[in-house]
């Protein structure tokens, strides 16, 4: 991402999975780790090339995996960048003064081994948890088992039920993008016409269950799925689910996320 004046010039995203098997193995695979790197790599590369600062930050995979300092390790050495592990705490705050500023709200941010969940009123925070499962970690522990997936997204999301939401409610991440995406119908991804589509719980369900209904190639043709065409399912399950603990009729997506939370709180503006 970059980003001048606390302003988003504009952001790119790489989807590497570097979580992938990580609930089975307690370890970041060895190719996830060398697409990370490399993706890491080639935006620092892009930085560069406009003069920008570069900062980096990990959150779920790293920190609960076993060689996740060694994986900041191979980034430092490929690029000069020292990786922050956040931890999920500072997550959830990352994502809420991404999406909200200063505003009272709350956010659900679906990441792939995790999902943060925070409000705030009043200007304080009220509630914040970071539940130990996302879009990635469900495929693992599921597959394509729609009950299961289900099952478990509703297990982890039973937490949930001692918060009290407060104020305007937006979905961030991975997972919120692509269904806000895949609700407007859009061919290509466009920030500033999804930035607070409006995604009821009773269309998140049934988002989730046409997208299972349909093959994993099918889902791939769809252009606001297709980098997500397998853990889709679980993700869109999994914002139902914490819809549905919260009691929330709706959620908004935002395009502003832990990205812009990060600059914001580390003063980087």
């Amino acid at each position: 991402m970059l980003w001048a004046d606390g302003k988003t010039l504009y952001k790119k995203l790489c989807t590497t999975r570097l979580g992938a098997h990580l609930s089975e193995t307690g370890v970041l695979g060895e190719e996830a780790m060398e697409r990370s790197v490399e993706a890491v790599s080639a935006f620092c590369r892009e930085a560069d090339e406009n003069g920008a600062r570069k900062f980096a930050f990990a959150t779920a995979a790293v920190r609960s995996a076993a060689n996740g300092a060694e994986f900041c390790g191979r980034v430092l050495r490929a690029c000069g960048v020292a990786v922050e592990i956040v931890s999920g705490e500072e997550e959830a705050q990352l994502g809420l003064v991404g999406a909200l500023g200063g505003r009272d709200g709350g956010i659900i941010d679906i990441g792939g081994a995790s999902t943060e969940v925070c409000f705030r009123k009043g200007g304080e925070t009220i509630f914040s948890v970071s539940l130990p499962v996302g879009a990635v970690k469900l495929r693992d522990l599921c597959g394509d088992d729609a009950e299961k997936l289900l099952r478990t997204a509703e297990e982890a999301a039973l937490p949930l039920g001692n918060a009290l939401p407060n104020g305007a409610t937006y979905a961030i991440g991975g997972t919120a993008s692509s269904l806000a995406w895949y609700k407007t119908g859009l061919t290509q991804y466009r920030a500033e016409l999804l930035q607070g589509v409006c995604m009821p719980r009773e269309w998140v369900g049934e988002a989730a269950r046409r997208l299972e209904a349909m093959t994993e190639d099918e889902r791939r043709k769809i252009p606001a799925i297709s980098s997500r065409a397998d853990i889709i399912v679980g993700g869109a399950l999994l914002l139902y689910a914490c819809m549905k603990a919260l009691g929330l009729d709706e959620v908004r997506f935002s395009d502003r996320d832990n990205l812009e939370g990060y600059l914001i709180l580390r003063g980087l503006q």
